[in-house]
Formats: C-alpha cells, structure tokens, sequence
C-alpha cells in the first residue's frame, strides 16, 4: 500500500505541540509595517493556538496523528 506524503506547504506553516495542539504564526506582518500600529505588529509576532475545528485537517496534511 502506498505512503501519505506529508503537504509541504502546511508543514512550513504549522508545528504540532507536545500536547497535541496545532501552533501557527501570525499572517500580516511581512510589509506595509509602517501603516500598522506598535500593539498590532506586538501581537502579530506572537504565535497562535489553531481552532480546534481546524486542527484535524491541518494534523492530517502534516501526517501527525
């Protein structure tokens, strides 16, 4: 039987946590950063915990069970 080959993209994109949970960065904070305020480029640079509707179609494209 074949393999599942992991979506490289997504893979870039997302990290699973130790507990399970998906982490992504924040969109919005590549250009036009003189247009933005100091709080929201202060936010975008954290990290984010995906939904939990999300998670499972983003875990089955990184083939992280």
């Amino acid at each position: 039987m074949g393999k599942i080959k992991t979506h490289k993209a997504s893979a870039k994109r997302y990290s699973v946590t130790g507990t399970g949970k998906v982490k992504v960065f924040h969109s919005d904070h590549r250009h036009n950063l003189g247009q933005k305020d100091r709080k929201r480029k202060r936010h975008l640079r954290s990290s984010q915990i995906l939904s939990p509707a999300m998670t499972a179609t983003v875990k089955r494209l990184i083939n992280k069970d």
